[in-house]
């Protein structure tokens, strides 16, 4: 496996600092399309039924009491805790019918809330979820799962963690973005440190196996002083794993970033060099560059895994269960069953008349052919591992590596001549430069980005 060293050349990330997919599948969700329904959605869950391999469930819980003005994910600000109560009435429903196309014995290995904020429903509404979904899939009761949960430390009760624990959650990522007061002032997310400590000091006594702390960098006011602040106190605390997002400004995209003064946001200089000085200080911290925005301790399950060549990358970002279906609920969830995605509803009033249909929500989707499977495994090797063997590659899907991929390794050969990587008749290796721009290195083998270059895309850095 390649060494986990990282070099961050300015004069590179500047030439190639363009848009791109963040590959959480391949082809990406630009390619979903409503040809692809709830029959398409039910065959496939019968057909996967043939592997027994074991599910991953995602529930996506889309309530927020107030907005993060940087965000962007599909979620319902509201005050109103009651406003929970009809949308998980459904959920459990399409728990229900979900439950019913997959078989009992197939355990559940992965198990994800996220949301919007997962932990703005009460308690007991915690336990009945949890209930719900035992009741109609596998759930393991010996702690040997990945049950993870989204936390913001604003929205939790001095016995709040303890009952995740006790629902059978052992996994935790914290969202933090930024300590500094001017900067959540700036984007409406007002959070203590000592909110933020107290939870993480909670999971820790209640025996969370793995904590994880959200950060944002290019978020308004932020500078490199006042963001190494932050990471010096993050780094006091030494979670398992950080996430270190880049902040994508997209107003016309979504609206509360429209309460952003671009003025405020740093600028492009700053945020790189907020960016390396992140890198320089994780890395000297022992914390391993796992790719795109992800650092993990050495022992850390995702260092391993890339460690022993089994990284994967999903719709949650980098996973240890390559081998799951992913069953995704609620509204706007992403699902990967077999060789197909699909997604369910967005608008909750949609949602809800297709649940109280009877139907399984899931309005677009795709299925993979050949080509795509193909894609998808050169792209997962080289965003999880940094490297790949041609010779893998064609003995699993019978080709001539060069051949088929005569024009990206043209495209590739540019590269190599900026230091981004190395091409040999073995292997593609990414060099240490090249690093930070997987992503660009990865969209050479984006057919559909070939063909259409008008996609809309977050910055690659």
């Amino acid at each position: 496996m390649t060494t986990q060293n990282i070099i961050f050349d300015l004069e590179l990330i500047k030439r190639y600092d363009k848009s791109g997919p963040r590959y959480t599948s391949y082809p990406t969700a630009v390619q979903f399309h409503e040809g692809f329904g709830e029959s398409e959605y039910r065959d496939w869950a019968a057909r996967s039924n043939g592997t027994g391999n074991p599910l991953s469930l995602y529930f996506h819980i889309p309530f927020c009491d107030t907005v993060c003005y940087y965000c962007g994910c599909n979620k319902v600000v509201t005050k109103d805790r009651n406003r929970a109560s009809p949308y998980l009435e459904r959920l459990h429903r399409e728990i229900a019918l979900q439950g019913a196309l997959f078989d009992k014995s197939r355990t559940v290995d992965q198990l994800h809330w996220g949301g919007g904020t997962p932990t703005f429903i009460s308690h007991d509404e915690m336990r009945e979820l949890m209930r719900v979904t035992g009741e109609h899939f596998n759930l393991r009761d010996d702690d040997s799962g990945e049950y993870s949960i989204e936390i913001d430390p604003r929205e939790v009760q001095s016995d709040t963690i303890a009952l995740l624990r006790e629902l059978g959650f052992n996994r935790m990522s914290l969202g933090v973005q930024d300590f500094d007061e001017r900067v959540q002032k700036a984007v409406n997310r007002i959070q203590s440190e000592a909110s933020t400590m107290a939870a993480l000091s909670a999971a820790r006594s209640e025996g969370f196996k793995s904590i994880s702390i959200d950060l944002i960098y290019g978020l308004p006011h932020q500078s490199v002083v006042s963001f190494a602040r932050t990471l010096d106190k993050i780094l006091e605390i030494s979670p398992d794993r950080l996430s270190v997002f880049n902040y994508a400004h997209l107003p016309e995209l979504f609206k509360p970033q429209r309460r952003i003064n671009e003025a405020d946001l740093p600028a492009p200089q700053e945020k790189l060099d907020i960016l390396q000085n992140t890198i320089e200080k994780l890395t000297a911290a022992g914390y391993v560059y796992i790719g795109m925005d992800h650092f993990a301790k050495p022992d850390d399950e995702l260092a391993v895994a890339q460690r022993s060549g089994t990284l994967y990358r999903n719709f949650q970002g980098y996973s240890t269960h390559a081998d799951c279906d992913l069953v995704g609920m609620g509204s706007t969830s992403i699902g990967q069953v077999g060789d197909s995605y699909s997604q369910n509803l967005k608008e909750l009033e949609a949602y809800y008349e297709r649940i109280d249909a009877g139907s399984i929500p899931v309005f677009r989707g795709y299925e993979l052919n050949a080509d795509d499977k193909l894609r998808r495994a050169v792209i997962t090797d080289l965003i999880c591992h940094f490297e790949l063997e041609k010779a893998k590659v064609e003995q699993a899907w019978n080709i001539t590596f060069d051949d088929y991929f005569a024009e990206e390794l043209k495209e590739l050969a540019a590269m190599e001549e900026d230091g981004l990587l190395s091409l040999s008749a073995e292997q593609i290796r990414v060099a240490d430069a090249g690093k930070l721009l997987i992503r660009n290195i990865c969209m050479v083998f984006d057919r559909y980005l070939r063909e259409k270059q008008n996609q809309r895309f977050s910055k690659v850095i």
